[in-house]
């Protein structure tokens, strides 16, 4: 009755089954897998973003394919304020990123066609790619005083049947910004064998330094898809609307665009109010940013100092993005080891396998989690292994 490829693996894994059964029993967890910024004590502009659903042309639907021309102008100068020249008429509206990737996905590829994708990287896309009936290829990120492309790795990765590479900027969860250097070989080996780039920057505005990381969107050796949205720039997940840049060699860019919209027509996903509203919710972005990137500075500066007054753990180094990626004694699985930290100490966090980390011995902490429950739940993980 049902199709091959929505045939998954529903029972829930042994780490969901012992996370329901500790809160049937009442019993508080401290969560440092929190990542949703609706929960997680940021102040947002409430009575701005009311007043940019108030507008009366919300009340007309004049629906178009790529988004309202209003809201990709606003989507003209976020990136503008980046120098980065993309055009309204080359973005495309989408109510989030994961249909932005189906739309990708259904671009580029026949059935059973391939995208390499980092590992480690969040396992979201495994769903999306079979619900596009696309296969998905590993490609390793190699840690060595930080985070590099495995080129040799990559190449060797390739088949006839791929059709697009996946980069995430920042990597979600190792926080890692693809470098200059990395972006144009990622170009050049895209361009060389007729490969689109899908660069994923839902994280891009959060860099831990101080100059801003340049955008996959300024690239115009290869054909390209740059995805990002409201859901991390602004902490809105719950706007849902999201976008693809297209960028490229003129003629693919043109084709690719074309195919889109109608993708798009097709679907028409993206609500009018919120296209109405993305110029005021854009503007909100910087307070709220300003606000995510203390809190993670605040974070890690306590996760650093807790760390040195030990020497079982330590972390690996993070430039951006909300996650941050402890090293721990590989004593056991890290399933085994994320069982242990809720039945012994009320806490839960995401062991290494959840992201395909290759090896035992890591956990991925969220670095948005108010400071107070941050600051305990480090402790207790770090007495874990005293």
């Amino acid at each position: 009755m049902f199709s091959d490829r929505t045939h998954w693996n529903l029972r829930q894994n042994r780490l969901s089954r012992v996370l329901a059964e500790v809160r049937g029993r009442g019993t508080h967890i401290l969560d440092l897998s929190r990542s949703n910024p609706t929960e997680c004590g940021f102040a947002y502009d409430e009575k701005a973003i009311q007043r940019a659903f108030t507008q009366t042309e919300l009340f007309r639907y004049v629906p178009d394919p790529r988004g309202i021309k209003y809201a990709r102008e606003a989507l003209r100068a976020y990136y503008q304020e980046r120098d980065v020249p993309v055009a309204a008429d080359d973005l495309v509206l989408t109510a989030g990123t994961s249909e932005a990737y189906s739309f990708v996905f259904r671009l580029l590829c026949n059935p059973g066609d391939e995208v390499l994708i980092p590992s480690p990287g969040y396992p979201l896309l495994e769903f999306l790619a079979d619900l596009c009936d696309v296969k998905l290829i590993r490609y390793p990120l190699l840690y060595d005083d930080g985070w590099q492309i495995d080129f040799s790795a990559l190449a060797a990765a390739l088949s006839e049947r791929a059709r697009g590479l996946i980069v995430v900027h920042p990597n979600n969860p190792t926080g890692h910004y693809t470098s200059a250097r990395e972006q144009a070989a990622l170009s050049r080996f895209c361009a060389e064998r007729g490969l689109a780039l899908i660069a994923d920057e839902v994280f891009l505005d959060f860099s831990l330094g101080k100059t801003h990381p340049s955008s996959f969107a300024g690239n115009n050796g290869t054909l390209s898809f740059t995805l990002s949205g409201l859901s991390k720039i602004c902490g809105l997940p719950q706007m849902k609307l999201a976008w693809i840049a297209v960028t490229g060699p003129a003629e693919q860019k043109k084709e690719a665009l074309a195919r889109l919209e109608v993708i798009a027509d097709a679907y028409l996903s993206v609500g009018t109010p919120v296209q109405l509203a993305l110029p005021t919710l854009l503007a909100t972005r910087a307070d709220f940013q300003s606000q995510v990137i203390a809190r993670i500075h605040n974070n890690l500066r306590e996760l650093d100092a807790q760390l040195k007054r030990q020497s079982a753990c330590n972390r690996l180094l993070c430039e951006g993005g909300w996650s941050a990626v402890l090293r721990v004694p590989a004593i056991q699985s890290d399933e085994e080891l994320a069982i242990s930290l809720l039945a012994q100490k009320e806490l839960y966090l995401h062991p290494g396998h959840f992201y395909d980390f290759s090896q035992l011995g890591y956990m991925v902490v969220s670095l948005i989690v108010p400071e107070r429950d941050f600051a305990e739940g480090v402790h207790r993980v770090l007495a874990h292994f005293r």
